[in-house]
């Protein structure tokens, strides 16, 4: 945690001591505090120690090994599409996916005690928030500049004290860093949102709760023709909706195509086990990630 400006990581030392005395309700996320993934964490569990971890695989292995009971990772920004790397972190993690989290991301504009927004000249944070708020930043004559992470931006601003020099993060960011509000909502779209999966060592049951439920696959086609076609026709003879079907390379190989495709329903359901044998049948290998409620209703 040596990377992270020394605000940051002296809240850490303490969220990690209080996670240590308490593993098993321990919740790892990716991320300084105050990002928007311990923005998620905090919300799905209010009572719970968090872990932050510096990156997706820390905070993946932390479950692996029991320093955590669960971890909270993005998995899809509305305006950014799939996060990095996770859709191959997650079939090699062995974990299940056991609930989902939308979390709608509200960038406000974080400056040092008494600063103004007029007077700032520079704003610190993340590529991504930065270009999601890149026409109000034009607007108001603010350059911005890349930082490895919003949260991370945050304590750095507030370290320099100099306010001309903001930080584009989270409402939390600005609670834990003792910063000044001086804008919100300043992203130039208003339906920002990112998509988070809760992940555990061992599937759960799931309890719908008057919810419908999702379940989450990954699978590798066979290299010959029409191969995704075939494998996806039981879902179109029994009626399956699927709502996520992206694919990608792995190891540069360019002869089959894996996919993660996210399913509305449960395994159980006759005409989605059906699915899935057919599935299987035209694929090199199938993995359920996970079957979990869904935290909104798809159509």
């Amino acid at each position: 945690m040596e990377n992270y400006p020394k605000l940051a990581h002296d809240i850490i030392v303490g969220l990690a001591a209080a996670a240590e005395a308490d593993p098993a309700r321990a919740v790892a996320f990716q991320g300084a505090p105050g990002a928007y993934s311990h923005q998620a964490t905090r919300e799905l569990f209010p009572d719970a120690p968090t872990m932050p971890c510096f990156s997706f695989d820390e905070a993946l292995e932390a479950v692996k090994t029991g320093r955590a009971g669960r971890a909270v990772i993005p998995i899809e920004n509305s305006l950014h599409g799939r996060v990095a790397d996770i859709h191959f972190l997650l079939p090699e993690s062995g974990l299940s996916i056991v609930a989902e989290h939308f979390v709608r991301v509200s960038h406000c504009l974080l400056g040092p005690k008494g600063a103004r927004r007029e007077d700032v000249r520079e704003a610190l944070s993340h590529p991504q928030a930065l270009g999601q708020a890149r026409k109000r930043l034009r607007d108001w004559g603010i350059k911005p500049v890349a930082f490895a992470d919003t949260a991370g931006a945050a304590a750095k601003a507030a370290e320099l004290a100099n306010p001309g020099i903001a930080a584009v993060a989270s409402r939390l960011a600005a609670e834990l860093y003792d910063l000044d509000i001086l804008a919100e909502a300043i992203e130039d779209a208003d339906h920002n949102t990112t998509r988070f999966v809760v992940l555990a060592r061992d599937p759960e049951t799931p309890k719908a709760d008057g919810r419908g439920l999702m379940t989450t696959v990954m699978f590798e086609v066979r290299s010959v023709p029409a191969a995704l076609f075939k494998a996806l026709g039981g879902f179109a003879t029994n009626g399956v909706n699927l709502t996520k079907l992206e694919s990608y390379m792995r190891d540069g190989s360019f002869q089959a195509a894996e996919f993660y495709a996210d399913i509305v329903g449960s395994p159980d359901d006759p005409s989605i086990a059906r699915a899935l044998d057919e599935l299987r049948y035209h694929s090199r290998w199938v993995r359920v990630i996970g079957t979990y409620p869904q935290a909104r209703a798809r159509a």
